[in-house]
């Protein structure tokens, strides 16, 4: 008989999608609250957003021990930082921080996938988009998570962000107004849900401009479109 090894790993995946839009005056970061892991739905209302500093907000997708973990850490910190330089950490001063500890653990990294958003001290919107360990990039808008394949197409035909190879450097930021990106991210939730089972339930959309941080939500479909399939043809038998 051929021994039989159990298959563990310290990773989960809990599945979830993130969206950050950059403009000229604000940003918007969104993520859905449904929190799963395999087949099974943990729970229908999980934050995924974490607000991390005055103007800086992070969302994360992938396995949220990870993330509770990487935000603990980011939380302390900015609290030295605050301690030390009496002020506020800026936001890209936070992309680099979020960059450095990623990269620390890279032998054994949090499995999670960020993105943050914020305003910098010119109070443009911005976007930072990073891997599971800590490489990052500046964008205008970014996805990450299980509906991040669905997501980012759709993004991309609609805003077609310049090349950063090009010189000299364009702007990252998108020509949406305010309302017209909240309504995107509306419609790229409302789509996504509709092929990924991790997405759904509800969206939660955090506007941060020079007025301060709004949150507003937006309730999705609680099951995809397959699933309704499957249940119908069950109860045809």
């Amino acid at each position: 008989m051929t021994k039989q090894h159990a298959n563990w790993s310290p990773y989960d995946n809990n599945g979830g999608s993130c969206v950050a839009i950059a403009g000229s005056d604000y940003c918007v970061i969104a993520a859905d609250t449904r929190m799963s892991t395999g087949y099974n739905i943990l729970t229908r209302d999980y934050s995924k957003i974490s607000h991390l500093a005055e103007k800086c907000v992070m969302a994360s997708s992938g396995f949220q021990a990870d993330v509770k973990a990487l935000q603990k850490v980011l939380s302390a910190r900015h609290l030295t930082y605050q301690h030390q330089h009496n002020k506020q950490m800026s936001c890209p001063a936070m992309a680099q921080l979020l960059s450095n500890t990623l990269y620390y653990k890279r032998f054994f990294p949090y499995y999670s996938f960020n993105v943050l958003g914020g305003l910098d001290s010119e109070g443009k919107g911005c976007v930072f988009t990073y891997d599971a360990v800590g490489s990052y990039e500046r964008v205008g808008y970014s996805s990450q998570g299980s509906g991040s394949t669905l997501i980012m197409p759709f993004l991309d035909n609609q805003l077609k962000s310049p090349s950063p190879l090009l010189l000299p450097a364009q702007d990252a930021v998108t020509p949406l107004s305010e309302a017209e990106a909240v309504d995107l991210v509306k419609t790229v939730f409302a789509s996504a849900t509709e092929r990924d089972i991790y997405t759904g339930d509800k969206v939660e959309i955090v506007i941060l401009n020079a007025g301060g941080i709004h949150r507003e939500f937006m309730d999705l479909r609680k099951t995809d479109a397959f699933t309704e399939e499957c249940m119908f043809m069950i109860d045809l038998f």
